[in-house]
């Protein structure tokens, strides 16, 4: 490639041409001239005829230019010039290419890919061989490949292929064979251009940052290092922490700038959006912090967190059991009011499990007549039968109840045995020390592996003085997740069902034991809680084998080549790696989430580069190819060179000629298209069709022809209705009698409605026509919607009456549903238009035709929420009754009527 300033060549050797210009001079100097009519009237004129030899006249001055500019522009053109091309490569030998493809690299990939191909372009025309290194390790930890020399056309298909990694580079091992090898020791100069990813490399070293990296390859060529803008670094999402509220997200940045607004959404595993909540950056803030609020339903639905318009998978964490706050009933006989606090069990207990679950405090009764994960009784006393029944169905169905013991459960013990027990339990119950007693209050033993509680650390001052024994049994020990260090048992289980019983031989309070006011209570509380879930919150089991990994732009997908299981005991300690992505690992019922940002360490840019190394951004990859100008104006050029020459040669005649073919040739265009308007016309008479209005947006435009079309296979499959296929229509444009139902979905931006579109959907309500406007359950369609009532002539509208004809023109209905359901349904006021009795507009906000849509297989495209499948065919119940009621008219009503006529008839 030569440069001249900002306009450089990339095929300069085809500007030798410019040295034919000269001939083209000569050539283009001569101009044929043009044909003589001479009419054959007699010999005499013939004798009068000059027999001289008559040369060409010279073409005009102008006319050569123009066409010696023509000549120019298309050797030029062929020299492909580029305007501000700045080409990274200034030796002759090969191209040392670095790609940093680690998850930062995932923030801006189409600019390394722009700026791959353009070295790829740059090496083919000067026939360079590539050296390709990426920095990241490829997946299931691989042994890398020995660097290669390869042309430029493999580079291409090796550069086409590559795709970020969800993990970090290790650029130290990746280019240990240029650094400490002497591989191409014997090649001349070259360029080395590392494609980096702006970041130092976390917990690195100073041998290992990049400035120290890159000294040693400047001994293969020109090294230049291409980054990112500080401000343009990728942002890290950590793992949210549980607040009273929900959830409490931090994000983070490389380096202090300026203010700077982010969007943190919260996703359903189902792909709903939850929420989304502002991050805001300070300025010269590193880190920024949102809080997700939402009801504890909803919480438990939330699967995945990310940044809008970050695609890294830094950017995004996967959420499981750990972040889920379940509900907990609280049960006490001494009830939850007192004089003295510090004495009641549920001070203890609420004070424990409030940062993590959503605290209830009721009856029994009235906890189990809510969705709840645990009920927690602190010694309430004797329970009557029928709770008893009630709980121990709660219980085998999956519910977790979890006993503390104390005075009346010692008291009860006396009198019964307790069902709801997962031990039988001794009369009375052991004082352990005291100014009665040798003994000294007990100590908690190390737990088991099997326990529930395997790898919590026991403080070592936790005392027991008192505490309810178990009668000696062949099981007890398997029953035993935590015990005194004399071997008495303090925490025993049994699992009912579907369920978990579990006792706490203590009471909830201080009185029997400093247990309550440690931290150990709250650790021992929390995974009590994750069994309710199906979490058993065991450090042992078996490893834990990948379920979905995420890519390098944070997309989940199946699991990556390679990926290994994790080991149920290190889980929480493993950090992701080649052989462990980011994703989710366990079963489908129970899986952990492994995410990227939890071990990620602070991000730093990349500093100061070594002397002699040049340091670009990628913005200034960009050039002008000026060559497809060239090609047009030398066309320009040509047309206009031979409108001159037949207007010189007299051949004018022909030019217009041709222009009035081509005015006939649109003439026939126009009636072709209006004949296809008149076939348009035809079709709609001879079949009944459904419409829709078309509203701009693909998307919902395409949602709301895929809904008719699945309402039209409804129709045809339960009813004697065949429908022609769904029509978009503008009702500016199109003409709208044709049909008998047109659905409009609103949206919240509605361009402004022209006099012909008012007048023609006017018309359309008053002669018989019926419109239903779906707001699709948002409050700035529901906008849209009034503001078009301004501009239409809307009748008063009211909600569907009981006894309306809609109830029972095909199915008897009370609710009309779509995707969503709750709203009203709007019709319109019986008496005010005649229209044979039906409602000339409909409203309401279902999303109806979200709910009908379906593909070419015939399964739909959306959820519907909350009745699932059950609501959707109440939706498609409420289609079929819609048109059947805009195609009959008020003969269901008429039905009513038919005893009394029967009656008359008679008569």
């Amino acid at each position: 490639m030569i440069g001249l300033g900002p306009l450089s060549f990339a095929v300069p050797w085809a500007l030798t041409a410019l040295i034919a210009l000269p001939a083209i001079w000569w050539l283009l100097r001569l101009k044929p001239l043009a044909p003589t009519r001479i009419p054959f009237s007699s010999v005499f004129i013939l004798r009068r005829l000059p027999t001289r030899e008559e040369s060409p006249a010279n073409t005009p001055i102008w006319l050569l230019f123009l066409r010696m500019l023509l000549a120019a522009a298309v050797i030029v053109a062929a020299a492909r010039p580029m305007l501000s091309a700045e080409s990274p490569l200034h030796g002759r030998g090969p191209i040392y290419v670095i790609i940093d493809d680690g998850w930062a690299a995932a923030a801006n990939w189409p600019a390394r890919q722009a700026m791959l191909l353009n070295l790829a372009d740059q090496a083919d025309r000067a026939d360079r061989p590539f050296a390709v290194i990426t920095t990241a390790a490829a997946a299931g930890n691989l042994v890398r490949e020995p660097v290669q020399l390869v042309a430029s056309g493999v580079a291409r298909r090796l550069f086409d292929s590559l795709q970020p990694k969800p993990w970090g580079t290790d650029r130290r091992a990746a280019l240990k064979p240029l650094t400490e090898g002497a591989a191409f020791a014997d090649e001349r100069p070259g360029d080395v251009v590392w494609l980096s990813d702006g970041i130092e490399e976390p917990g690195t070293n100073m041998e290992a940052r990049l400035g120290a990296i890159v000294r040693p390859l400047q001994r293969l060529g020109a090294t230049v290092v291409l980054s990112e803008k500080v401000g343009y670094l990728p942002v890290v999402l950590r793992p949210p922490a549980i607040s009273v509220g929900g959830l409490s997200v931090t994000a983070e940045r490389s380096t202090p700038a300026a203010e700077t607004l982010f969007w943190v959404r919260a996703i359903a595993t189902d792909g709903q959006l939850l929420a989304r909540k502002r991050l805001l950056f300070g300025a010269g803030a590193r880190q920024a912090e949102a809080e997700i609020e939402l009801p504890v339903e909803l919480l438990n639905r939330m699967a995945r967190l990310e940044l809008e318009g970050v695609e890294t998978a830094a950017s995004v964490v996967l959420l499981d059991e750990r972040w889920r706050r379940r509900p907990v009933g609280l049960v006490s006989a001494g009830g939850a009011k007192t004089a003295q606090p510090f004495l009641n069990e549920i001070h203890y207990l609420e004070r424990a499990l409030m940062p993590f679950t959503e605290v209830r405090r009721s009856a029994i009764d009235e906890l189990l007549d809510r969705e709840l994960a645990v009920l927690v009784l602190a010694d309430p006393g004797p329970l009557d039968e029928g709770i008893r029944r009630r709980l121990t169905g709660w219980l085998e169905d999956g519910g977790v109840i979890l006993r503390f013991a104390g005075p009346r459960l010692a008291q009860e013990t006396a009198v019964s045995i307790d069902p709801l027990l997962p031990v039988r339990l001794r009369q009375g119950n052991r004082v352990i020390g005291g100014a009665m007693s040798w003994q000294r209050p007990e100590s908690l033993a190390a737990f088991d592996k099997s326990s529930l509680f395997h790898g919590l650390d026991i403080p070592g001052d936790i005392k027991v003085n008192r505490q309810v024994l178990a009668q000696p049994s062949l099981d007890l020990a398997d029953k035993t997740w935590a015990r005194l260090t004399d071997g008495t048992p303090l925490i025993t289980f049994e699992q009912r069902g579907r369920g978990w019983l579990v006792l706490v031989h203590t009471t909830a309070n201080a009185e029997w034991s400093n247990l309550p006011i440690s931290g150990l209570f709250v650790d021992i509380l929390r995974r009590v809680v994750g069994l309710s879930q199906g979490v058993a919150a065991r450090a042992s089991g078996p490893p834990l084998a990948p379920l979905a990994t995420m890519d390098g732009f944070g997309r989940l997908g199946p699991p990556l080549t390679g990926t290994s299981a994790v080991p149920a005991d290190v889980f929480n300690e493993q950090m992701v790696s080649p052989a462990h992505p980011p994703g989710y690992y366990g079963k489908p019922e129970v899986r952990r989430a492994l995410n990227l940002s939890a071990a990620l360490l602070p991000v730093e840019p990349i500093e100061e580069l070594p002397a002699g190394a040049e340091r670009r951004g990628y913005e200034t990859a960009a050039a002008f190819d000026l060559q497809p100008w060239l090609f047009v104006l030398a066309l320009v050029l040509l047309l206009i060179d031979m409108a001159v020459s037949m207007a010189l040669r007299g051949l004018l005649r022909a030019l217009r000629v041709g222009a009035l073919a081509l005015s006939v040739a649109l003439t026939a265009g126009a009636a072709e298209a209006d004949t296809g308007d008149d076939a348009a016309a035809l079709d709609n008479s001879l079949e009944t069709r459904l419409a829709y209005v078309i509203t701009g947006d693909d998307a919902i435009d395409e949602i709301s022809r895929a809904g008719l079309v699945g309402l039209n296979v409804m129709l045809r499959r339960r009813t004697a209705a065949e429908l022609g296929p769904p029509q978009g229509v503008n009702p500016a444009v199109d003409e709208l009698a044709f049909f008998p139902l047109i659905y409009w979905p609103l949206t919240p931006v509605v361009d402004t409605l022209s006099a012909t579109a008012a007048i023609r959907i006017n018309a359309y309500l008053r002669n018989g026509g019926t419109i239903l406007f779906d707001t699709r359950d948002q409050s700035a369609s529901a906008e849209a919607l009034a503001w078009l009532a301004h501009e239409l002539d809307i009748p008063p509208l009211v909600p569907v009456p009981p006894n309306h004809v809609l109830t029972r023109a095909f199915y008897l209905m009370r609710e009309f549903p779509g995707r969503w359901a709750g709203s009203t349904l709007w019709v319109e006021r019986v008496g005010e238009r005649v229209n044979d009795g039906v409602s000339s507009v409909i409203v309401g906000g279902h999303d109806w035709t979200a709910a009908w849509a379906m593909d070419e297989a015939q399964h739909p495209f959306f959820p519907v929420v909350p009745g699932g499948e059950r609501q959707r065919e109440m939706a498609f119940r409420f289609g079929i009754n819609l048109v059947m009621y805009t195609l009959t008219g008020n003969y269901k009503a008429d039905q009513v009527h038919l005893p009394a006529i029967l009656r008359r008839l008679g008569q």
